[in-house]
């Protein structure tokens, strides 16, 4: 068993298609994986039937502990209905959409040939910033995705630099859980919220990712002692991209342990998906 449980689409922020994700990780000898759209459930109807190799849809939701000031990225597997965790994230992704609108306004102020309709195909219903510089690239208005104009524009006070109020972390935990399904805690060692973890066990956090490019030696070690702390189970997964991430890992670089797999797969196994 060989899986990786934190990938990203083009419905999201990645560059790879969910065809082309499988195509990838059948190639890397992958036997599972789980697609985790930012704010966003994979529609069932969106993967298509595949005998090498096990594909859940999942998600991962852009949260934040607004009393320990704390960013908290939930991964969520195994959701029986889909339904209320969509409904949950809606307001997130058209505050999201909404900031992407204002941020392509700004740079057509400033001199760049870039308009909504440049990305109803290629974004879906949501715009992201990766999306922005990936057009300006292909356009020739910028010269590479992650360069200068990229840190002074969207980054470090540029006139693009501002960003969307999260969902509240606790919250997230709860409508996963209460979905059926089991919530994670993403890559703590990249946000550094090992010490929300007592709190988010109350309202059903069931693992924390071990297996993450961010998280250190050290950030490991205090994964391992927190979850044998709460009795959670521990995932991994590349947090993969492609293009559109400064630094992306390659996808299958970070895998799941087995006990992971089964866990979460036996999950969905032992109940019917409710599609949205």
């Amino acid at each position: 068993m060989r899986g990786d449980l934190h990938l990203h689409s083009a419905y999201s922020d990645g560059s790879a298609t969910v065809i082309e994700l499988i195509q990838k990780s059948v190639s890397k000898g992958l036997t599972h994986i789980a697609i985790t759209d930012h704010d966003r459930v994979p529609r069932c109807g969106d993967i298509p039937p595949v005998t090498a190799l096990k594909v859940m849809p999942g998600i991962e939701i852009s949260a934040y502990d607004f009393q320990k000031q704390r960013k908290a990225h939930i991964l969520g597997y195994a959701m029986r209905d889909t339904r209320s965790v969509t409904a949950f994230c809606r307001p997130l992704l058209e505050r999201r959409q909404a900031n992407s609108l204002r941020q392509i306004a700004l740079l057509a102020e400033h001199g760049f040939r870039i308009r909504p309709q440049n990305f109803v195909k290629r974004a879906g219903h949501v715009i992201y910033k990766q999306h922005l510089m990936e057009y300006l690239v292909a356009t020739e208005q910028v010269e590479e995705m992650f360069g200068t104009f990229y840190h002074e524009t969207f980054k470090n006070g540029g006139y693009c630099d501002f960003d969307i109020e999260y969902l509240d972390a606790a919250a997230a935990v709860r409508v996963i859980t209460e979905a059926g399904g089991l919530a994670v805690l993403a890559h703590p060692g990249q946000q550094q919220n090992l010490e929300l973890v007592p709190e988010l066990v109350g309202y059903g956090l069931k693992g924390i990712e071990l297996e993450h490019r961010k998280n250190t030696e050290a950030d490991k070690e205090a994964i391992r002692q927190m979850a044998g702390q709460y009795g959670l189970f521990l995932t991994g997964g590349s947090d993969y991209h492609g293009t559109l991430e400064d630094g992306s890992s390659e996808l299958g670089s970070c895998l799941a342990t087995e006990n992971a797999l089964r866990i979460i797969f036996n999950k969905a196994l032992s109940q019917q998906m409710v599609d949205f």
